[in-house]
């Protein structure tokens, strides 16, 4: 039974990050090759400017993969895969709440649990790190932005968990509606500490000149202080990040909706539902 879920929930997974990859082609890939076509002009003009100053000018590497390959190969399998992976969490989630759920029917628990899964673990922790395009964010800050960020998430997810848990111990005592709002609000509590306390990356030892809470480049400015160069589009990060959260919710959707049949299907009718059925009249014959 363990296995079959599991294998269910990597297929759904699967198959939602496919459509994530339909939807972030369409939307979200023409956002990330407008800011390569910044970073690159950017990059130029920092490079005249370096010249002109007499500084070294470092030449350009080879990618190497094309853009078009990037676009199209890489970005897909690395959806799919991602999907994949997270259809198997999503399937040891649903393991560990399947029979501790009350009367719910199983595949109203997996919209439930691909909801939780959305929210904790990515619209949260996008609330203190949202996604960036290409040209933002330094080299030097790639391993303390990905460890901030992981435990951005870890944290979501534990006290999403424990919110649950909470919930379920007040439930006898205040009541369906008032124990989910004291377990909503210890979650905002507690996650709203820990925001507080890990850094912006624009905080980061390597953005000692940034003076602001992300690594989004500023105007290029020359040694008189005439800018050169505009800064990042406000308009281009923004579209980006918002095709980012449809990428994830079409994802995590999909999981929900595809993994939901095949769970009712695998399960069964619940057993509540079995035993009322059983306990009906039987039809008198004519």
């Amino acid at each position: 039974m363990e296995k079959s879920i599991i294998w269910r929930g990597i297929l759904a997974g699967a198959i939602g990050g496919l459509l994530a990859f339909l939807f972030a082609r369409v939307f979200a890939e023409p956002q990330i090759q407008q800011a390569i076509d910044y970073e690159s002009a950017r990059d130029a003009a920092q490079q005249t400017l370096d010249k002109a100053a007499g500084l070294p000018v470092e030449s350009e590497g080879m990618d190497v993969f094309s853009r078009t390959v990037q676009a199209n190969i890489g970005i897909g399998v690395a959806l799919i895969l991602f999907g994949a992976a997270m259809g198997g969490l999503f399937a040891v989630a649903y393991m560990l709440y399947l029979g501790r759920s009350g009367r719910l029917r199983p595949r109203t628990l997996a919209l439930l649990v691909a909801g939780g899964g959305f929210f904790g673990m990515y619209l949260v922790p996008f609330v203190k790190y949202p996604a960036n395009p290409p040209a933002i964010g330094h080299a030097d800050t790639i391993q303390l932005r990905s460890s901030f960020y992981l435990l951005m998430v870890a944290a979501s997810v534990l006290f999403l968990v424990l919110t649950v848990w909470l919930g379920k111990r007040l439930q006898p005592r205040f009541g369906t509606w008032n124990a989910t709002l004291i377990a909503g609000a210890v979650f905002i509590a507690a996650t709203a500490v820990v925001m507080l306390v890990l850094p912006s990356f624009g905080e980061l030892a390597a953005n000692k000149s940034y003076h602001q809470a992300t690594e989004t480049p500023a105007p290029l400015t020359d040694a008189s202080g005439k800018i050169v160069f505009p800064g990042f589009p406000a308009d281009l990060l923004f579209n980006f990040r918002l095709y980012s959260i449809g990428a994830q919710l079409v994802l995590w959707g999909a999981l929900g909706l595809v993994f939901a049949p095949l769970a009712e299907r695998l399960l069964g009718e619940p057993a509540t539902r079995r035993r009322a059925r059983a306990t009906e009249p039987a039809a008198v014959s004519g």
